[in-house]
């Protein structure tokens, strides 16, 4: 049995370890979107419920030495997929549907190999379950989930600090094909013992003991609706806290390690009948209506210290629940296959409800709310009849909803226009009147730009932009030698064109097209500027490298870098790479500068330390203008290769960062946005609630 449970143990860990090692290696692909990482749960999702279904036909169908020879062929054509790099032939094109290719892209790269991963659990189950006592049988599924669980936390405390992308995707596909042999061998070995006394032919009917009356249409429901609950819950949170703190593999990593977790302890303790009990339906609740009134608690702002938390600590106890009601309703081992397909079908239209269809559905982030409040009456129908559960579920699914219409509200205040997309959800919002009146575009909650509609100054840039900032200084002193070219990553709404003179050029990157028509439509900054306006939509750092590849560097005088004002960065645009890749752009004596004011993380040490490494000159200019004012507080990091570029008297303000030796060097193989957040959940617990 030791070979069984290795195996098993050896497939679940690799499972979950490849989803982050892959992830991470297409995520610059798609402009560092959390979006990729939602979509890639679909796609593990859905292929794990092949998984199943091929498990639950094979043991069912054929006969054992059937079985043995069909998935030994399978391992051994799945070898053609080693190594597991992503062909750069996949990288998305301009008009591509991202989520269409990021599931082509992976079918490619790693289809078979992670299907076959994904039936070894079940399957060796169902091989070796006559000669388990029922409850044995489900420690399996409990080892399967810890074995998951340890290939997650490996990756970001183990293998990522330690090891590049392609080193990774090396190591584990050396460790896949020991994998292939240790599962040829255990279908071998299950098909010679098929015959023996002590085992069954699993391939035949077998008498059903006195116990084990078969599932009824009730069980198959509660099964479908946890088991999609819970998932859906996993990604809708995991989607909110990417979008809102950063695209990191720690931050898909934490959500999902806890999501396995769960399993592990409904499925495992106490003799195999695990630690979920009905009465922590209570605590569930109180989670889930403090996440469904953190949604829009603080205008939809919480900080980082608190944010991540309260939607992990929520996420984690909401689905305990879930699978620990799944834990209770569990079959006979003999309907064992039965309950894992129909499960992972619930996971998988859970995953596909929250990647694939909501963001076509809704015009916002709509699921994780909606998932908040189906989990409420779920457990009010669950508790029912439970005199001491039912008064306080009722309360709870009653404040859940009224919380969530409150969220809807928020999201249409004062919106004049929404819309949303594979990157996210844009709004914009008009407020004030006459010479106040201002409009807004928004992503989520981030304010990606803003201009006065009447005011005779409406074309005056302001926000992060204002002249008095480190852009407008580092533009308006290369202006004053003649005519620029100057090249913005992020649109927002045009701000930047504000700038542009007859003479001049501005090229904007724009990773969403849509951003680009908003832009034009509701805010005039484009259409008035008497400047040369050029626009490339798609990732700016793929663009970047296909303009060098063509030999058409830019020779930018100014390069503003404005990604990452947002919470969810794209850390692929602020490595020791994208730098060099950015300095190619400009000309001799050109300035880089990159637009650093972010809430939760502070970003000048990792600019100052890969200046150091690269041997460029840095400055921060900080701008911290009166509130009657219409810019806003900034920090911009004005980079350049030499001091002489930064010697105008407009820059005179900017004062040097001092690099910070104990923060590892940012490339695209070692980036840790954890070394540098900003706040603690202590600190923003009692900053809420007026405590010193």
């Amino acid at each position: 049995m030791l070979l069984f449970a290795s195996t098993i143990l050896l497939s679940a860990f690799l499972l979950f370890l490849v989803q982050p090692i892959i992830a991470k290696q297409i995520l610059p692909w798609f402009g560092g979107s959390s979006a990729v990482w939602t979509t890639c749960l679909v796609f593990f999702q859905v292929l794990l419920l092949l998984g199943y279904a091929y498990s639950h036909l094979v043991t069912n169908r054929l006969a054992p030495r059937q079985q043995a020879r069909l998935h030994i062929a399978l391992l051994l054509a799945s070898l053609v997929f080693l190594p597991i790099i992503p062909s750069v032939a996949l990288k998305p094109a301009v008009d591509t549907d991202a989520a269409f290719r990021i599931l082509l892209l992976l079918t490619a790269t790693i289809g078979l190999p992670y299907f076959l991963l994904s039936t070894t659990g079940p399957l060796l189950q169902k091989w070796v379950a006559p000669r388990f006592p029922e409850k044995s049988v489900y420690r399996l599924f409990a080892l399967s989930n810890f074995g998951s669980l340890a290939g997650l936390l490996a990756f970001p405390f183990v293998i990522e600090p330690f090891a590049t992308s392609r080193t990774q995707s090396l190591a584990w596909s050396g460790a896949y094909a020991l994998f292939a042999l240790a599962c040829a061998l255990s279908a071998w070995r299950a098909a010679r013992g098929a015959g023996a006394p002590n085992i069954v032919d699993t391939g035949a009917p077998q008498p059903a003991a006195p116990t084990a009356a078969p599932p009824r249409r009730r069980d198959y429901a509660m099964w479908i609706a946890f088991s999609a609950l819970g998932s859906a819950l996993l990604l809708a949170s995991t989607g909110h806290i990417t979008q809102n703190i950063a695209s990191v593999p720690f931050l898909w990593v934490l959500p999902l390690s806890l999501y396995l977790l769960t399993f592990v302890l409904a499925f495992e303790g106490r003799g195999g009948r695990g630690w979920y009990e009905r009465w922590m339906l209570f605590v569930a609740l109180l989670f889930v209506v403090g996440m469904a009134a953190g949604l829009s608690a603080g205008r939809g702002v919480l900080d980082v210290g608190l944010a991540v938390p309260l939607y992990t600590a929520g996420m984690f106890v909401a689905v305990f629940v879930c699978n620990g009601e799944l834990a209770l309703r569990k079959p006979a081992p003999r309907y064992l296959t039965h309950f894992y397909l129909t499960i992972s079908f619930g996971g998988a239209l859970g995953g596909l409800f929250v990647g694939l269809v909501a963001p076509r559905l809704f015009p916002a982030t709509y699921e994780l709310p909606l998932a908040l409040m189906a989990l409420a009456a779920l457990a009010l129908a669950v508790v029912w009849n439970n005199r001491f559960l039912v008064g306080p579920a009722l309360v709870a699914s009653l404040a859940t909803a009224w919380y969530g219409a409150e969220y809807f509200t928020f999201l249409r205040d004062d919106v004049i226009y929404m819309h949303r997309n594979f990157y996210g959800t844009l709004r914009v919002r008009e407020q004030g009147a006459g010479n106040q009146q201002v409009r807004r575009l928004l992503h989520g909650v981030i304010l990606h730009g803003e201009q006065l509609t009447i005011a005779p100054d409406r074309l005056e840039p302001g926000t992060y932009y204002a002249r008095s900032s480190g852009a407008g200084r580092a533009i308006e002193a290369k202006q004053s030698a003649g005519p620029v070219r100057l090249g913005v990553v992020g649109l927002g709404v045009g701000t930047l064109s504000a700038y542009g003179r007859a003479g001049d050029s501005v090229r904007f990157y724009e990773l969403d097209p849509d951003v680009l028509a908003l832009a034009k439509e509701y805010f005039s900054y484009l259409g008035s500027s008497p400047s040369q306006l050029e626009f490339v939509i798609g990732d700016a750092r793929l663009s970047m490298e296909r303009e060098l590849a063509r030999g058409a560097p830019q020779r930018y005088d100014v390069l503003a870098i404005d990604a990452f004002s947002s919470d969810s960065i794209p850390a692929h645009l602020i490595t020791r790479e994208a730098i060099e890749l950015y300095m190619q752009h400009l000309a001799s004596d050109g300035i880089l500068a990159v637009h650093v004011s972010n809430r939760f993380l502070d970003l000048k040490p990792v600019l100052a330390n890969i200046a150091q490494v690269s041997g460029l000159t840095l400055r921060l200019v900080s701008d911290n203008p009166p509130a009657s004012s219409p810019a806003s507080i900034t920090e911009w990091v004005l980079i350049a290769r030499t001091p002489a570029s930064l010697d105008h008297e407009l820059l005179a303000v900017a004062e040097p960062i001092e690099p910070n030796p104990a923060l590892s060097l940012w490339t695209d193989q070692f980036n840790n946005l954890l070394d540098v957040l900003k706040s603690r959940p202590i600190d923003e617990f009692r900053r809420l609630f007026g405590m010193s």
